[in-house]
């Protein structure tokens, strides 16, 4: 059997890695017109982007939609979403406009401080170690003066330095918790360089200091690395009214029953770690949106919220919903650690117009808008869900995918559109009824 196995593929030119896939894998002669058809005729900024990543040999295509009318704070933006699955902005933008009309979105920055750790190995007296601390923290600190003045220069820096004791559960096993202000930057670069330069300043301290035994000098450092954890880098965003003036939905849906049938579902969330998985993701699919959009760290921001959701010892919902005295108060709570200077958001042309449409906001506004995106795609999901039931809505915007892929007509798909108004879409319904027409 032939191998499919490969050595220096990253040294071969784009040319080459394509003509290795075609032989190895595709066997079809088309496929490198396929691959550039959707790269960047402006070589320089097709140059930027295959930069972003490794072997690249073309671009992949996602929708760049917009979002209007979220008033956020007294201030009205038009948020740009970047998303490949259908209803999401359609969903945005109409509880965003829904939202206007009752004031808006509230939202408050809980924090901002982002956490790095340096785990290691040491097997001396506790009771040596804790008392050492406040020197070691010192040393700490000095040493990575070089580092840390330029951020400290523009407002950030490091906030605090603990000692972290596992070795109960580990042998040993000791981390060093630093917590950090990066200002308008996510700080990634700027925290890992700090906690190498912490790891290299604590061996030379065990090895110098002349209170440690000989015996006791050896620190192994395992790792030192930033968390996507961030509890403490945490934004809320809210929307709240009178019941009676929520108006009616659909079916006749009068206020009150829609209050009540909206808090129960997010209480499901909280109770149900089935439902508060799918409940959390339609949030995330408008976090992730204009996550992407600003050219910050989806995965990073998923990661944080989920850990989040599960911070009681149960994974749930991450908003709530509560009626009192007639009120109804809707909200979330969202670690997000984000930048807006620096990597993607300063390369990226899409990620750059994207702040611009933004009015080129601090890290902190943006953290605001982006939780303010994510609460009205959840307040637009559970309206769905307890008034008409999500398929409605979502099945309609599937329809123009159908309509796509099987080639119809813009007369074709206007007639369909008509048709399945108060019928169930399907594929197969779909396609008979073009086959329908065209006889």
């Amino acid at each position: 059997m032939e191998s499919k196995s490969v050595s220096g593929f990253s040294k071969l030119s784009r040319e080459q890695k394509i003509s290795w896939l075609k032989y190895h894998f595709l066997h079809q002669e088309e496929v490198d017109c396929i691959f550039d058809q959707y790269r960047l005729n402006d070589e320089v900024i097709q140059k930027i982007i295959d930069g972003f990543s490794e072997n690249t040999v073309s671009n992949f295509i996602m929708p760049y939609g917009l979002a209007p009318n979220f008033l956020i704070d007294g201030q009205i933006y038009c948020v740009p979403m970047v998303i490949e699955e259908s209803s999401v902005v359609a969903a945005a933008s109409s509880a965003a406009k829904y939202w206007m009309d009752r004031g808006g979105f509230k939202t408050e920055i809980l924090g901002t401080t982002k956490v790095g750790q340096v785990h290691f190995l040491w097997h001396g007296n506790k009771e040596l170690i804790r008392a050492l601390f406040p020197q070691i923290k010192a040393a700490l600190l000095e040493k990575a003066t070089a580092i840390t003045e330029n951020m400290v220069k523009r407002g950030g820096g490091i906030t605090n330095v603990e000692l972290i004791d596992f070795t109960d559960e580990e042998p040993g096993l000791y981390q060093i918790r630093a917590h950090f202000e990066t200002c308008d930057s996510m700080g990634a670069n700027f925290i890992n360089s700090t906690l190498e330069n912490f790891a290299n300043s604590l061996e030379e301290f065990f090895v110098d200091h002349a209170s440690i035994p000989d015996n006791m000098r050896d620190v192994n450092i395992i790792m030192s690395i930033l968390s996507n954890y961030t509890p403490e880098c945490l934004v809320r965003a809210e929307v709240f009214c009178p019941v009676n003036e929520l108006g009616t939905f659909a079916n006749g849906m009068m206020a009150e029953t829609l209050a009540e049938k909206f808090r129960m579902a997010v209480q499901i969330a909280h109770i149900d770690p089935y439902r508060a998985t799918t409940h959390n993701k339609g949030i995330f699919n408008g976090i992730d949106s204009v996550i992407l959009a600003t050219g910050n760290d989806f995965r990073a921001t998923e990661a944080a919220g989920h850990t989040y959701a599960a911070r009681n010892g149960r994974y749930s919902s991450l908003s709530y919903c509560e009626i009192k005295d007639g009120i109804f108060h809707f909200w979330l709570d969202i670690p997000l650690a984000i930048g807006t200077v620096g990597g993607l958001t300063s390369l990226h042309p899409l990620a750059k117009k994207t702040l611009d449409i933004l009015g080129n906001p601090s890290a902190q506004q943006l953290m605001r808008i982006i939780a303010s995106v994510g609460l009205a795609q959840n307040f637009a999901a559970v309206r769905s869900l307890v008034t008409t039931g999500i398929q409605q809505g979502h099945m309609k915007m599937h329809l123009m995918n159908i309509l796509h892929h099987l080639n119809a007509s813009e007369t074709e798909s206007a007639a369909a559109v008509i048709f399945f108004e108060d019928k169930t879409i399907s594929f197969s319904g779909v396609r008979d009824f073009l086959m329908g027409i065209r006889k």
